[in-house]
């Protein structure tokens, strides 16, 4: 049976960690052996981003010896799956011996929806929601993994679950990271327009592959004061949404 180790980041880890729960459960059930190595830490998105180089090859390269023992590394956001797909390969030369260790990292590493469908053979889930739903592309799965139809696919197998795509999906929350940061007055204006998108589909809830877009989109909502839920795609792929 292969190995998976499940990445289950920073904002997950801290703020919502029935996400890691039902990415566990989706894992188990298309038959592998899940584990969340409890060492794990950041993996050196916000340095990347800021420009720390070599606190950002600090993180890769830990994450890659604690997870060199695994056949995959599956994570439940397309951000973190993307950084360390796409972007930790670029922190070392060709010829750097540690490189080929973080390289291996990447290699291995998927978003969950992804894997589950692209790497397990998932086509259909085992859960209920009743309602309409949206869902929201993360940047990051969406641009740096290519995430796009394998969420829907799952989607689509739950029963009750009317599924809404938002109109202009392919646009930015507005968090990116950072981004919220730096610019928060564009910030602000580009996840007020993502609300109206979402509003204008009457679905009760939304739902999302990545927690950073869920605390930006979340927070939003309950500032509005609506009543739209905002799940992770893993809480009702595993049947924990209602």
């Amino acid at each position: 049976m292969a190995k998976v180790g499940l990445f289950v980041t920073c904002i997950v880890n801290t703020m919502r960690p029935e996400i890691g729960f039902a990415s566990l459960k989706l894992l188990e059930k298309a038959g592998f052996e899940a584990e969340v190595p409890r060492d794990q830490t950041c993996c050196g998105q916000p340095n990347m981003n800021g420009g720390d180089k070599a606190g950002a090859k600090d993180f890769a390269l830990r994450l890659a010896k604690l997870y060199a023992p695994y056949d995959y590394v599956v994570v439940p956001s397309g951000s973190c799956a993307g950084t360390i797909r796409t972007h930790y390969p670029d922190l070392f030369d060709e010829s750097d011996a540690e490189g080929e260790l973080v390289r291996a990292l990447a290699a291995k590493t998927w978003e969950l929806t992804s894997f589950l469908t692209d790497v397990a053979g998932m086509k259909e889930v085992e859960a209920r929601f009743d309602g309409a739903l949206a869902y929201h592309d993360s940047c990051a799965g969406l641009r740096e993994l290519k995430v796009k139809q394998q969420p829907r696919t799952l989607l689509k197998s739950v029963e009750g679950l009317e599924l809404k795509d938002l109109p202009d999906a392919e646009v930015c929350c507005g968090f990116g990271g950072l981004f919220c940061v730096k610019y928060p007055d564009v910030s602000g204006e580009m996840v007020r327009k993502k609300l109206a998108d979402i509003e204008g589909t009457e679905a009760r809830a939304v739902a999302m592959g990545d927690a950073g877009c869920m605390l930006n989109i979340e927070g939003a909502l309950a500032r509005k004061g609506s009543d739209i839920k905002v799940w992770h795609v893993a809480e009702v792929l595993a049947g924990l949404a209602k």
